[in-house]
């Protein structure tokens, strides 16, 4: 998708964030808790064993990641969450200084920190930067810059950045779900509710990815990032399913075609399939089509996401749970 016109205007929403997961919330799940490892097995080997000081299995997951880019930013970014995290990496940097992995990893963490208000973000753009500068091929250092810039940069900064990344990844996930985000929170300029150009670019960029890629997702993401932005500034109902988002001619569209798509391609090896499936199915609640979305509450299983459950400010376990009963018992317990 090449980069999208400049902003109309000038100003942000103030909206909940979104585009990006966040570990430290309590979620749906049957352990209690959101977990952006989702289903990787490995990542969650590697992380426990991390959290007891044995360092080798997250050493080793990263290197047999190899150029896998969507799963080698879904793990380093899950790893770079980890409270120890940035204490760990500059001790591998020590040892090993030409470490492609420990400089990701340490840049990584450090905009993990520098979004929590607990790091300089300029120190976190240097990290980024200097493990670009080690590995030019690899888009994990600029998904480091676009998270920083999707939530603290100008717009021209989100779109640079995210050209840079998809020269190295076009059909990068995590970076396409940022980007839509961040678009979003455009003013409409006062075309129709369906005319928004979110929509546009997210249709763009979905005929535009091989047939099979998940990138075909992206009119739904896009429908709930622009709800999002509408609920949070008063001009949408914060009950999702009372707001008439989904009911429009585009919308039914896009949720027919996305989830004929889901039918004929499910990826039960993507990373970030669970992100996927989660929006899904949470427009087809919204729009009144617990059928459809019951097949998709079967896949999710225990992997709720926080987004975008927790849009319009709501319990993302409390709107999780109603929405799931009632498309697979017709009741909301």
């Amino acid at each position: 998708m090449p980069p999208p016109p400049p902003l109309l205007g000038a100003g942000r929403a103030p909206t909940d964030q979104s585009g990006d997961p966040t570990p430290d919330d309590s979620a749906p799940g049957a352990a209690g808790a959101y977990d952006d490892a989702l289903d990787d097995s490995e990542l969650l080997t590697a992380r426990a064993a991390l959290a007891q000081g044995r360092r080798q299995a997250a050493r080793s997951l990263l290197l047999h990641t190899g150029d896998d880019w969507d799963r080698r930013g879904h793990r380093l970014t899950v790893l770079a969450g980890e409270p120890y995290a940035v204490a760990w990496a500059r001790d591998w940097q020590l040892a090993e200084p030409e470490s492609a992995d420990a400089a990701a990893l340490t840049a990584l963490a450090q905009v993990h920190r520098a979004l929590r208000g607990k790091e300089d973000p300029d120190r976190a753009r240097e990290a980024c930067a200097a493990a670009a500068a080690l590995a030019p091929a690899d888009p994990t250092p600029w998904l480091g810059l676009l998270r920083l810039a999707r939530t603290l940069g100008p717009e021209r900064e989100v779109l640079g950045v995210f050209a840079e990344l998809r020269r190295r990844h076009p059909e990068h996930h995590h970076a396409h779900h940022l980007l839509l985000a961040r678009l979003a929170e455009r003013p409409a300029g006062g075309r129709g509710a369906e005319a928004h150009e979110v929509y546009d670019l997210a249709e763009l960029a979905a005929a535009r990815a091989p047939a099979d890629s998940p990138l075909a997702v992206l009119p739904v993401v896009a429908y709930a990032e622009r709800y999002r932005v509408l609920a949070a500034t008063g001009l949408a109902p914060a009950d999702p399913a009372a707001s008439g988002h989904w009911s429009g001619p585009r919308a039914r569209r896009i949720l027919r075609a996305c989830f004929d798509w889901w039918l004929e391609w499910e990826h039960d090896e993507h990373p970030r399939r669970h992100v996927d499936l989660n929006h899904l199915a949470f427009a087809l609640s919204c729009a009144g089509r617990p059928a459809e979305a019951a097949a998709l509450f079967q896949r999710i299983g225990r992997h709720a996401t926080r987004a975008p459950w927790s849009y319009a400010h709501r319990d993302p376990r409390a709107s999780f749970r109603e929405a799931r009963a009632l498309a697979l018992n017709g009741t909301v317990r």
